[in-house]
């Protein structure tokens, strides 16, 4: 393995609602190495979309620590946080959350403009290569109502690496695609892997899970097993 990017060490975490606890994840141990294409597999409600909420700073560690990138997640303030993952990570949603009243364009530039990369016209010329390279060169101008679901989680890849992050993360990204659109969504994340980008996915698809280098395997807040 290359120098790791990410290290979970005895990570816990608990959700409390009202006078309940719920304890997601009991213990993790996993690292994951520099330009690692990693997939999390598990049953629902195991902790695998805890642990990437906790990589990704959207969550803390209860107990434990969660080191990504050289910074430690629990020691950074909300503002540094969103600072850094606006810059240095990049999230593809399932449900693609891209905003509707802009162009596959304008989503595609967001990123850069909250992170204040670039001139207006070096985010534009980057997001525009950016669809390109998802396949929609000639889409640019479309809103998301006039996009298919499969070019709408393409806008998202492209919106999730326009700040050029180190780690990509995806949480069942390609849930609500038809199997044939999932498989190229995949190539995709496949070739920025390639590029160097570290990919880390939960899916609930052993096909998809096996496109990984490695799997990771949750149950019940444990690490289960790995291949």
């Amino acid at each position: 393995m290359t120098s790791s990017l990410i290290e979970l060490v005895g990570v816990e975490k608990t959700y409390r609602t009202g006078t309940v606890d719920h304890q997601a994840l009991r213990g993790v141990d996993i690292e994951i190495g520099k330009g690692e294409m990693v997939s999390i597999v598990g049953p629902s409600g195991s902790g695998k979309s805890t642990v990437l909420n906790l990589v990704t700073g959207i969550d803390r560690p209860t107990g434990g620590s969660v080191t990504v990138d050289g910074q430690s997640i629990g020691n950074m303030s909300e503002e540094d946080l969103a600072t850094w993952r606006g810059t240095r990570v990049g999230i593809i949603f399932q449900f693609f959350q891209l905003l509707p009243t802009l162009t596959a364009l304008e989503n595609a530039i967001l990123p850069m403009e909250l992170a204040g990369l670039g001139s207006a016209r070096d985010r534009a010329k980057k997001a525009a290569h950016n669809l390109e390279l998802v396949g929609l060169g000639d889409r640019l101008d479309h809103v998301p109502s006039e996009l298919s679901g499969g070019e709408q989680q393409r806008v998202a890849i492209a919106r999730a690496i326009a700040c050029d992050p180190v780690l990509l993360v995806g949480d069942e990204p390609t849930g609500n695609l038809d199997s044939e659109t999932a498989l190229r969504m995949f190539d995709l994340l496949a070739d920025v892997n390639e590029r160097g980008m570290t990919v880390l996915y939960v899916t609930h698809d052993p096909g998809l899970a096996a496109r990984a280098g490695r799997t990771i395997e949750i149950r019940d807040g444990r690490i289960s097993g790995a291949s």
